[in-house]
């Protein structure tokens, strides 16, 4: 009997194994298949079976529709990458870290956080306010159990208003970096202030004070706060989990490396420096960032949703 595949195996074979047929033939062909797949590959990659029902009515939505947050949250392959990038980014602060390292399984269950980090971000993307009111309270109640003394001898406390600050800019960074590098189509400046505008009502209801509404406040915040990041033992530990991944099977860690390849392009060159992540020259242009945009492009297709009848 053939060995099965995985179904990142399917999604990588999808991305990087060159494509014979026009996708519209390809489609045709495969859409019975292609349920299943699309399902597996959510499961298999740590985020839920099926995406947030986006709501769709303006006074109703969290969100408004047309909003630039959904469009860069709405590309599962980049936010997959940027999703990597930001954990990276935010180990960088030492109370962050602590917090995770002291009250997080992450090591245990790292898909079922990635999974419940998702379900986060896709309700206060997509969902209704009542559905994003109710994610948000959920996380607060969490935070409110999350306290302690890092190892540099600070009290830190997850509601803390400037770490949510600190986890929100790390996490919408990182983000919109990856959707400018391997989304669909590059976002614009003034599309990239209105992401920042579209983002900050999550933070606030976290219980941040101040949060940055355009592209230069969050820059100008990342060069405030650079001089108190470090990359102490907790993070150098979460670093080695997050390069390492969970995957067993040598397809699942060839999926993981190319993610975590692209994840470490996207850091900031002293975020690195501090992660002690070299990236040597040329590495980027001519390997990382082409096999990276294959496999979401491929990945893109696996997880599409089925195509719409024509009307008559």
């Amino acid at each position: 009997m053939p060995a099965v595949a995985s179904p990142l195996q399917l999604a990588r074979d999808v991305a990087l194994a060159p494509v014979r047929l026009p996708l519209r033939v390809l489609d045709t062909l495969v859409e019975p298949a292609r349920t299943d797949l699309r399902r597996n590959v959510r499961r298999s990659l740590g985020v839920p079976p099926d995406p947030v029902p986006p709501a769709e009515d303006p006074d109703d939505a969290f969100l408004a529709p047309g909003s630039v947050a959904r469009r860069v949250h709405g590309d599962l392959p980049s936010m997959l990458i940027g999703g990597l990038s930001a954990l990276l980014l935010q180990s960088l602060h030492p109370l962050a870290m602590a917090g995770v390292a002291d009250h997080s399984n992450y090591r245990d269950d790292a898909l079922g956080r990635l999974r419940r980090t998702a379900s986060f971000v896709g309700y206060t993307t997509f969902g209704t306010i009542e559905q994003a009111d109710d994610a948000i309270e959920q996380v607060r109640r969490v935070h409110r159990r999350v306290h302690g003394i890092a190892p540099d001898g600070r009290p830190y406390s997850a509601d803390d208003p400037d770490l949510v600050t600190w986890i929100h800019v790390a996490e919408m960074t990182s983000f919109l970096a990856s959707c400018q590098r391997f989304g669909r189509r590059p976002i614009i400046a003034t599309e990239r202030d209105a992401y920042w505008a579209d983002t900050a009502p999550v933070a606030r209801a976290l219980g941040a004070e101040w949060v940055p509404t355009t592209a230069d406040e969050a820059t100008a915040y990342l060069q405030r706060v650079r001089p108190t990041l470090y990359a102490g033992p907790q993070a150098l530990a979460a670093r080695d989990f997050l390069r390492r991944g969970v995957g067993r099977r040598p397809n699942d860690r060839a999926v993981h490396a190319v993610i975590v390849s692209a994840a470490v392009t996207l850091l900031p060159g002293w975020a690195r420096d501090e992660l002690r992540i070299p990236l040597p020259p040329l590495v980027d242009p001519l390997v990382v960032t082409p096999a990276a945009r294959a496999f979401c492009a491929g990945l893109r297709w696996a997880v599409a949703p089925p195509a719409q009848p024509a009307q008559p």
